[in-house]
């Protein structure tokens, strides 16, 4: 399998796992007992009950976890045969209870959900103290937060659990901004690329008129930007997360190989190559430049125009700015050759 096969098969199911979490989280909310605990003024108490915890993601780890594994499997398998010295053929595999293997999968997923955990209950207290300080009755703002059932579908829709701090933020704006009947700031609504162009009439014509946007009308119009920014922070959580698994676990299949003897860390060069993308980084484009046909050694990192030290695309730790979106590409080379000579006189010796 290819590594694009393997991220047109494994992002839409980090995506999918990602999103059925929150789906189950929000249907096992017991409304009655946030309300009841925003009216005391318990917003600990409120973001305790919806019960947003790690154990949840169960489904996202092993998304990641099965991911990282057939990318391990794929990459060994594209590895070209070779001949040990003496005269077996060589067969390149990919453990997969190997311990730094495990280690690696292992701390990827914790970061990712301790990461979302502890932002979404950041982002639940932010929902929460914005719905209470607009005036709103503490069951509108439990609804606001979780969602309301759409009677057709029973599901939940609208809401803003799943969604990251500065998505709560930005949708809080929106809804202010809507409600505010300022042109200037109902206008601002529009300029939304997540929004449902649908509505667009009705904001269009409020600001004719010049009027704010019905507040019933308002409700409906955020709870489908909230759905459309939770999908969308799937998507992302997908791109990001499937691509730091499968170029972390590239880096470590080779490494095994030269652990058992396979080949030997001084035989292979790593390339950087630039894939094209909406919003490319230029940083990005001058390291392929430079890096594609030399490369560097495989314990080397490469060297961004900023003074940024990369081992491969989306490594653990790298800055958010040569991470998030990049669509950038790594080619291991293996010197056959140079192995060839060893192995030929070794066997001469």
């Amino acid at each position: 399998m290819t590594f694009d096969e393997l991220l047109q098969q494994y992002e839409p199911r980090v995506a999918s796992a990602f999103r059925e979490t929150i789906e189950t989280i929000k249907s096992n909310i017991l409304i009655k007992t946030v309300v009841e605990r925003l009216e005391r003024g318990d917003i600990t108490g409120a973001i305790a009950a919806i019960q947003f915890e790690p154990e949840a993601f169960a489904t996202l780890e092993l998304a990641l976890r099965e991911a990282f594994n057939a990318g391990g499997v794929s990459f060994v398998q594209s590895l070209p045969s070779l001949v040990a010295a003496d005269g077996t053929r060589v067969l390149f595999q990919f453990g997969v209870r190997n311990l730094e293997a495990e280690r690696l999968i292992r701390e990827q997923s914790s970061t990712l959900v301790t990461n979302i955990t502890e932002d979404q209950r950041q982002a639940l207290r932010m929902a929460f103290e914005a719905g209470l300080s607009q005036g709103k009755n503490p069951t509108a703002t439990a609804l606001d937060v979780i969602g309301r059932v759409n009677r057709v579908t029973g599901r939940r829709e609208g809401g803003t659990i799943g969604l990251s701090s500065r998505q709560v933020d930005f949708i809080t704006r929106a809804e202010e901004n809507l409600l505010s009947g300022d042109p200037a700031s109902m206008k601002s609504y529009l300029d939304l690329k997540t929004r449902d162009k649908r509505f667009d009439r009705s904001v269009t014509k409020a600001i004719r008129e010049g009027r704010a946007v019905d507040a019933e009308l308002v409700k409906r119009m955020i709870g489908r930007l909230s759905d459309n920014n939770i999908r969308l922070r799937g998507e992302m959580i997908g791109l990001e997360e499937t691509r730091s698994a499968l170029f972390s676990v590239r880096d470590n299949a080779i490494r095994q190989q030269i652990g058992n003897g396979k080949i030997a860390a001084q035989d292979v060069t790593k390339h950087w190559l630039h894939s094209a993308s909406e919003h490319p980084r230029m940083q990005h484009i001058e390291m392929a430049a430079r890096y594609k046909a030399e490369g560097v050694p495989l314990d080397q990192a490469f060297v961004a125009s900023d003074g940024t030290l990369l081992m491969f695309p989306h490594a653990p730790g790298i800055p958010a700015k040569h991470k998030i979106g990049c669509r950038c590409r790594l080619e291991y080379r293996i010197d056959y050759i140079a192995a060839g000579l060893r192995r030929y006189r070794a066997r001469a010796a």
